[in-house]
């Protein structure tokens, strides 16, 4: 195999693939490399960790002189070409090796045997097109909820469920809920649901940018998402998503509306007197809202916020960082923190946009 391709578009597409790679290999050591195929003047190139495949396929920029397929280790081969200078670069496999060349830098890597690369799963299901940005958009609001926990794969995963009038984002570490629909859009049978890693559409919305539409295919045990030039393709989650309809309060006699950006910039100072785990504190009264965090030995903050409040005076504590993550993806200029009792979950969400909500547990204080 041998072919010359820009600089900057190898590297980003090196960077795409290797997300899918396996760092260290594990049993399979072929698994730490990128599968890279050449035909003509189109570059492929496949990570694979057998439960997320990304494939990246090269047209403009590429010029090939022999065809091939090739195993490159994908982190050196992306260190290497991202160090060398702008322009093209020419990459020649030859056996056992490949021979990286641009201006008067040369390297010589060892390549895996391609035999030993794992068979890549082919997309099943039926095809379905969607607004990429509005997907993205979701798609920031819902993951950061999910849990990285390995320990606790089901909520790893992001339940992807059929609605009536539309489809339904869920994401739940047991600490907070995000919950995102999106009217109007068909995938599943209604009352279907699937559970997608929250690792693979993590990854979905850096592939996203800048792309006007998204094919998805949904299978039995997987999912498939299409986006310009990248495929990416994931293994779902097997098993029952917790019941989290029954963890929404039916009703919320507080009501507290607030600046989006004013809570933002109030929560982001306060949070720096918020050390070893210490929450931040929402006093609400009729007067408006009070911020305030104290960390023994270390000292304390406070500020006072312009609010609308309607309900009885009440102090809810929070997780600063779950709280502030929850409000960054809120769309709207104001914010809607409606809470039963300092114990019970909080609901934050835009009270102009009904399509997304995030529910907070409160932490405990004396």
């Amino acid at each position: 195999m041998k072919f010359r391709c820009e600089r900057d578009v190898l590297v980003e597409a090196l960077g795409t693939a290797g997300r899918a790679t396996a760092s260290r290999g594990g049993a399979l050591p072929v698994l730490a490399g990128i599968r890279t195929e050449l035909t003509g003047d189109e570059l492929t190139l496949t990570g694979h960790d057998l439960e997320l495949t990304i494939t990246v396929a090269v047209r403009d920029g590429v010029r090939g002189e022999r065809d091939g397929v090739a195993i490159l280790p994908a982190r050196l081969v992306s260190d290497v070409v991202k160090a060398l200078p702008p322009g093209a670069v020419e990459v020649e496999v030859d056996g056992d090796q490949a021979r990286i060349t641009a201006s008067r830098s040369e390297f010589t890597l060892r390549v895996f045997p391609v035999d030993e690369f794992p068979r890549l799963p082919e997309p099943t299901g039926d095809a379905v097109t969607l607004d990429a940005a509005e997907l993205a958009g979701a798609l920031r609001q819902v993951v950061p909820a999910a849990s990285s926990d390995d320990a606790r794969p089901i909520l790893t995963g992001v339940l992807v469920a059929a609605e009536a009038g539309g489809l339904r984002l869920v994401a739940t570490d047991s600490y907070r809920l995000a919950v995102r629909d999106l009217p109007g859009r068909s995938v599943l049978a209604e009352g279907q649901s699937v559970l997608v890693p929250s690792r693979a559409l993590n990854d979905l919305t850096k592939v996203l940018a800048g792309v006007d539409q998204l094919t998805l295919r949904l299978g039995e045990r997987d999912a498939s998402f299409e986006a310009g030039d990248v495929r990416l393709t994931t293994m779902l989650i097997e098993g029952e998503f917790p019941n989290y309809k029954g963890l929404i309060p039916t009703s919320h006699p507080n009501r507290l509306t607030v600046s989006r950006e004013a809570l933002l910039e109030g929560l982001r100072r306060v949070k720096l007197l918020a050390r070893e785990a210490t929450p931040v504190r929402l006093a609400m009264t009729s007067d408006g809202l009070d911020l305030v965090a104290v960390t023994q030995d270390v000292g304390q903050a406070h500020e006072s916020l312009d609010a609308k409040y309607e309900g009885t005076e009440l102090t809810v504590a929070f997780n600063p960082d779950y709280l502030l993550q929850g409000i960054e993806v809120l769309a709207g200029d104001e914010v809607l923190i409606e809470t039963v009792d300092a114990l019970k979950p909080a609901l934050v969400r835009s009270p102009e946009h009904a399509d997304f909500l995030y529910l907070l547990m409160p932490v405990r204080v004396s």
